[in-house]
């Protein structure tokens, strides 16, 4: 069975502004080294077998960046569905699912998550292509490394270190006790957002569990063709909704793929910390950087010297135009700062400096676009 990549490329990435904005979110950005996380999703599928060129889900502002950078690496999407609006993953998922060939397995991935192990990854993927092949709808749990309340949980029907199980639940975000009772368990899992499943199983959950979604989207692709597709107006009228939400945690034909591969979503200056090489003193410096006395902190510099002295567990990140310095353990509170300049009206929130588009330009123009431009 061949499989398809779905690259969905929705989020805003507020919490790591002020390198991340709306124009160019963090999937968009070179956060780990010299590829970008978009390319580092792609790169991360060589060696898998029978894979096919991307397919992309993203905003329809992203399309042109995107498009450039898989093919800085050699890709060339087989698709782009850009997205008038965002409207969670459910809607880009079953979007996907009605552009591809029915038997075609889909392999959802988001954008902008790391994964370390790689060789880990691709047997976590072939065990779950495995799965999907009777109709099963497979996501990946990651074994939680600690008591983490920043995720939602997977509760795997049978013990997490088993290669496949069914799903007996999805819960939400715990509180610390909650969250400890669960890695103690051992049956628990973090919900990872990465999915595998044949189209066609996809769409006919999806039309017996959210009717509404299946039916805006296909007026979304009414007429549709072409390499880039805009989808059109109807599209806002699909539920705001993720995939777990309107499918995942209402079928029963949901299955858990476990696996422990040095995963992480990136949410937060202290997950990027957290992931990245420290020196002896628990640091992560990045660009021109000069530190003295600093402990546990991460500092970067985008274009001037930034020195730091005397602090522990800071996050310090300068752009030309913006600078953040915040305490470590406080890094889930960007997005209140992003919130309070989105309501001043302030362009640092928007877009990089510099970055503004020529006047008149439309966001794909270069890609030949399909219905709706």
């Amino acid at each position: 069975m061949a499989i398809v990549p779905v690259l969905l490329s929705g989020g805003s990435g507020t919490r790591l502004w002020p390198l991340s904005r709306a124009s160019a979110p963090k999937q968009l950005q070179r956060l780990l080294g010299d590829e970008t996380m978009v390319q580092a999703t792609i790169r991360r599928l060589q060696g898998l077998r029978d894979v096919r060129p991307p397919l992309v889900v993203c905003n329809h502002a992203h399309v042109e960046p995107i498009v450039t950078q898989l093919a800085e690496i050699g890709v060339e999407p087989t698709r782009v569905l850009a997205e008038p609006e965002g409207r969670n993953t459910a809607p880009a998922v079953v979007a996907a699912a009605l552009v591809a060939d029915p038997d075609d397995v889909l392999l959802i991935l988001p954008a902008d998550h790391v994964i370390v192990d790689v060789e880990g990854f691709h047997r976590a993927v072939e065990r779950a292509v495995s799965a999907a092949a009777d109709g099963s709808l497979v996501t990946f749990g990651i074994k939680p490394t600690r008591p983490e309340t920043g995720y939602g949980y997977i509760r795997a029907a049978g013990h997490a270190d088993e290669g496949v199980t069914a799903v007996e639940a999805f819960v939400e975000k715990p509180d610390p006790e909650t969250a400890a009772a669960y890695l103690a368990s051992g049956r628990y899992l973090w919900n990872s957002g990465m999915f595998v499943f044949q189209a066609d199983a996809l769409l006919d959950e999806a039309r017996r569990l959210a009717p509404e979604i299946v039916g805006a989207v296909e007026a979304a692709l009414d007429g549709d063709g072409g390499t880039v597709t805009t989808l059109g107006p109807r599209f806002g009228d699909a539920p705001s909704i993720s995939i777990d939400y309107a499918v995942m945690e209402r079928t029963d034909r949901a299955k858990v793929v476990p696996m422990d591969v040095g995963w992480s979503d990136v949410g937060s200056w202290n997950a990027l910390w957290e992931i990245e090489t420290r020196d002896p003193q628990g640091n992560v410096a990045r660009g021109d950087v000069v530190l003295h006395g600093v402990e546990r902190s991460y500092v970067r510099a985008e274009s001037r010297l930034v020195a730091v002295v005397g602090l522990t567990d800071v996050v310090v990140v300068e752009t030309a135009d913006a600078v953040l310095v915040l305490d470590r353990e406080a890094a889930q509170d960007v997005r209140m700062v992003v919130e309070r300049l989105r309501d001043e009206g302030r362009p640092e929130v928007e877009r990089p400096p510099a970055a503004s588009p020529e006047e008149g330009e439309t966001p794909h123009e270069a890609f030949g676009g399909g219905a709706g431009d």
